[in-house]
């Protein structure tokens, strides 16, 4: 039995859960989000919360579940409250700036980067810190990877991209004799 898809999602009164033809529509404060659900999931929806339940049991199945469950509660927690990411840029000359519905970064290449933000994540930049934000989770996590893959963080300096919680370890330099 999964653990995490045996536990019922709770649902707010503000939220509006529609599910036809395997497809789940999430719709609240923040916007909508849709999934599509496998064939071998089953949602049942009643008196403010959503449960997910499987017909068989073998291995494939039980690993759905309980993933379908997680996906299904990111996106009810999306559209009510949001997610948000903070990444921060390290290193001398290394700077980020809002350009309409880009970012534009220098990092320290011969020519700036020009990132073109997903529609549906937004992004605040102050001083070396960047904020992602959007209702999809998924999303805004590919976002903010695909950021910090422009340039990550090297272990001697810890110059680089690299998400606010995140700890570099340093590694010694060359020492002279």
């Amino acid at each position: 039995m999964s653990r995490v898809g045996k536990k019922p999602i709770e649902i707010s009164d503000k939220i509006k859960i529609t599910y036809s033809d395997r497809i789940l529509t999430v719709s609240g404060d923040k916007g909508t989000l849709t999934q599509t659900i496998h064939p071998d999931i089953n949602l049942n929806i009643e008196d403010n919360s959503l449960t997910v339940t499987i017909d068989n049991m073998d291995k494939k199945t039980r690993s759905l579940w309980g993933m379908t469950r997680a996906l299904i509660a990111n996106m009810v927690t999306g559209v009510s409250q949001g997610f948000e990411r903070a990444l921060e840029i390290n290193g001398i000359g290394y700077r980020a700036e809002i350009n309409g519905k880009n970012i534009l970064f220098n990092l320290g290449y011969s020519h700036p980067i020009d990132f073109p933000l997903p529609e549906g994540i937004f992004a605040n930049v102050e001083k070396n810190i960047i904020k992602l934000s959007g209702i999809d989770k998924d999303l805004l996590g590919h976002t903010a990877s695909t950021i910090r893959s422009l340039r990550p963080p090297e272990p001697y300096k810890g110059k680089g991209v690299k998400y606010a919680e995140e700890h570099i370890q340093r590694k010694a330099g060359k020492t002279a004799k």
